[in-house]
């Protein structure tokens, strides 16, 4: 990498829920603090990407205040000790989080945003794409990751890229919504179309810039917060009523839909956000008969089935296409590829009381 790239500084956003794997994933332990894909955390993956000295400084890690101690633990087990802990008191979506990340850091700093719960299973493609976007990020871009697309997927938002700015590195001609299924197999027909996968790279006075033209109350709540935090060691707590003031946005929609330097770098790297029961059989190694399984499991007969226990032996005879996973105080069955529908039974769960999973005024 280029002499700039000493001056990363990576922002592990670990703010979310991810109601999408319940019951493993709650609101006091959710997936980015989870062992789902290997015998790490996702955080801990996540942070070991960019564990290189002589490439990247130390983390910003942005979170929920109720998960520090968690957090803390984990990044010291895997011998990462964070810049700063910037503890969100209230939720307010990615575009709030990172700027608070950004106001903590030098005007000129290069910031890596990367959620804390993806796949990334070729790390090297993932450096050599930082290191293409690099010196454009420097110049003042605002330059996000393009997936290669593996499939017509109907979940994420995809991104057309246009005309090449510089080597593995093209403008963004347009974001566009999760498309219908015909649509997802006509843009990987056209070639041209990349999933968003949220990974970010751009200088921390460029981000606050575009966010002060596009969402100036994001802006102006996250300075009020950070200019009125106070910090406990490597803690850093916003103020609570002026972080609460901002309204709550994505850094899509607030900021990279509306600026105007915005460059895509594609790459093809093993990545997957694992948001969902489905995307986790998918990547997971597998049997002779196509099981995923994890705990104490056995599985007789069974095809095509995501079986895992945190603790009660399951026992799946005679059964195919099922997701079952089993904690200490709930079971979850359905069909494989309807995972998706597990936010029904989260909501009837909320009305129940039988679970909170909100963060106050989330």
């Amino acid at each position: 990498m280029s002499q700039s790239a000493l001056r990363i500084t990576p922002v592990i956003l670990s703010g979310g829920s991810g109601t999408r794997l319940w019951p493993l994933s709650r609101t006091g332990r959710p997936k980015q603090l989870l062992a789902l894909t290997h015998a790490e955390t996702m955080l801990q993956l996540t942070a070991r990407r960019s564990n290189d000295p002589q490439a990247f400084e130390a983390p910003i890690v942005v979170a929920n205040a109720a998960h520090a101690d968690q957090i803390e633990a984990q990044l010291a087990e895997v011998g990462v000790t964070p810049a700063a802990l910037v503890l969100e008191p209230v939720a307010r979506n990615t575009a709030p989080a990172i700027a608070l990340a950004a106001l903590a850091v030098a005007p000129d700093a290069l910031l890596l945003v990367m959620p804390s719960d993806h796949v990334i299973a070729d790390v090297d493609a993932f450096r050599a794409a930082i290191g293409a976007a690099t010196p454009l990020a420097a110049e003042g871009w605002l330059v996000t990751f393009g997936i290669a697309p593996q499939a017509p997927d109907t979940g994420y938002g995809y991104i057309r890229t246009g005309a090449p700015l510089a080597d593995g590195v093209q403008r963004v001609e347009r974001f566009v919504e999760k498309p219908d299924r015909a649509t997802a197999e006509a843009y990987l027909a056209e070639g041209c179309y990349a999933w968003n996968g949220g990974i970010f790279l751009f200088r921390a006075d460029a981000y606050l810039a575009a966010l002060e033209a596009h969402g100036p109350e994001i802006a102006a709540a996250s300075r009020a917060s950070i200019a009125a935090a106070h910090r406990e060691g490597t803690r850093l707590f916003p103020e609570a009523k002026a972080f609460a003031a901002s309204p709550s946005d994505s850094i899509d929609y607030a900021v990279m839909e509306k600026a105007s330097r915005v460059a895509v770098a594609p790459v093809d790297m093993g990545w997957s956000d694992v948001g969902s029961w489905d995307a986790l059989h998918d990547i997971a190694v597998k049997d002779a008969g196509n099981n995923a399984h994890h705990g104490e499991v056995v599985a007789i007969d069974t095809s095509g089935c995501l079986i895992r226990s945190q603790g009660p032996l399951v026992a799946a005879v005679g059964v195919k296409d099922l997701i079952v996973i089993a904690t200490g105080d709930a079971v979850l069955i359905m069909p494989r590829g309807s995972s998706q529908e597990v936010k029904r039974a989260v909501e009837e769960l909320k009305k129940s009381g039988h679970i909170t999973l909100d963060r106050p005024n989330d």
